[in-house]
């Protein structure tokens, strides 16, 4: 293809560019309830985002990664014309990385789920016509974006009422935490050992039936409820304390849950939003290379993913400092008991999803999760107004992303026929 290696740069360089802008904004969100509640500190963020993310990205985002690479367009209508199928590719990550960081210049907390599927939709209507947009597809997607923040609003609702009755309402707090922390660990081990253990199952083709499934995730569970409460123990032997005191106690071993849960989180981060960011860049590098038809070489697929990994946790730790601010602090205030709540709910909304394949939003998971916390608090602990800014953000994402690539996708054109 001409221009091919001019292609294979451009989509690598901004696909960089466009993941470090995912890990200053959409990871960076993910990390918030646990950095702003001062569960964790820098460096064990550090560790878990290397390590959750990039086993996410390998283990779990094969599915998702699809869906966007041809699950958005009908790309068949462009077999003749593959050049042209590039340039819609780099444009949707063009969109994508100018307008992401643009958000997170601003502190808006996006979505780059929104703005990946708004792009392709953009492109492939002045491609193709809307004709060739898989309406289906981008219906069951857009639900979703409803329904995963919803789900995960609810249920961290309900969890976080489920805390304040058995464990931080009772007369005695600390004793019914040494009751009951062990069973919301429990309930950790399992989101984690579902997502990490079958996931990585799945992704090696081991062959098993249910019953094999049961045993690995209760396996993984225990190991997990058992490493919690060997980092709780120095909190455990703690007796004869003040009832604040006993709070404060009280959220040192939340922070122990969180850290678990935040694993749970980063590990859907990547199983998701990693695998969408690097789905344009591995379609417009298979196109131009010589290993073979397009979105069929697996070897690039993992290169990309490694690619965007590097990207995410660059960005992070380079420009993530502003979203973690606006969710971790501005929607409502977090304790670890509260972030563990709401990071538990949207990592085990998220990760359901993802099994199916459907690409849903971790941002918008999460906030609608801490959402549910703040609701458990009533609705004085709600900023509102930085919610209603955070939805506008979210509306505005879809035309945005779509306007920009459509724009860009006419400059290419232009400048390569």
């Amino acid at each position: 293809m001409e221009y091919g290696l001019i292609f294979i740069v451009l989509a690598c360089a901004v696909g960089l560019w466009m993941t470090w802008g995912i890990g200053a904004n959409d990871l960076a969100n993910i990390m918030s309830t646990a950095m702003a509640s001062k569960s964790i500190t820098v460096k064990q963020a550090l560790i878990i985002a290397i390590v959750f993310e990039i086993a996410g990205a390998f283990l779990g985002g094969a599915g998702v990664t699809e869906t966007i690479r041809s699950g958005i367009i009908d790309i068949e209508l462009l077999k003749d014309s593959p050049q042209l199928l590039v340039y819609g590719m780099l444009s949707v990550l063009f969109a994508g990385a100018v307008w992401i960081t643009l958000a997170s210049y601003l502190g808006m907390p996006v979505s780059i789920t929104n703005a990946i599927i708004g792009a392709l939709v953009g492109v492939g209507a002045i491609m193709l016509g809307f004709n060739a947009i898989h309406w289906r597809t981008v219906g069951y997607i857009a639900i979703s974006w409803v329904s995963s923040p919803t789900i995960a609003c609810v249920t961290a609702f309900l969890l976080f009422i489920s805390i304040k009755r058995s464990i931080l309402g009772t007369d005695n707090p600390f004793r019914a935490a040494k009751k009951y922390v062990p069973i919301y660990l429990l309930l950790v081990g399992i989101v984690l050992s579902f997502m990490t253990t079958i996931k990585a199952m799945d992704h090696f083709h081991i062959h098993r039936d249910w019953l094999i499934n049961i045993i690995a995730v209760i396996g993984t569970s225990i190991i997990v409820v058992l490493l919690g409460l060997y980092s709780m123990k120095r909190v455990r032997l703690k007796i004869k304390l003040t009832r604040h005191s006993q709070f404060l106690h009280i959220e040192n071993m939340f922070s122990v849950l969180m850290a678990f849960t935040g694993c749970a989180m980063v590990f859907a981060h990547g199983s998701n939003d990693v695998a969408i960011a690097v789905g344009p860049v591995s379609g417009v590098v298979s196109l131009v290379s010589e290993a073979g038809g397009p979105m069929q070489d697996g070897a690039i697929l993992n290169s990309m993913l490694i690619l965007g990994c590097f990207g995410v946790i660059l960005g992070l730790f380079m420009y993530g400092r502003k979203v973690i601010a606006t969710v971790g602090t501005a929607i409502t205030t977090l304790t670890p008991s509260r972030a563990f709540a709401a990071t538990l709910a949207a990592a085990s909304t998220v990760v359901v999803s993802t099994s199916t394949g459907i690409p849903v939003s971790a941002t918008q998971t999460l906030v609608g999760a801490v959402f549910g916390v703040g609701l458990a608090r009533g609705i004085d602990a709600l900023n509102l107004n930085v919610i209603r800014n955070i939805f506008m953000s979210w509306i505005i994402t879809i035309p945005a992303a779509a306007l920009f690539a459509t724009l860009f996708f006419i400059v290419l054109r232009q400048i390569y026929g």
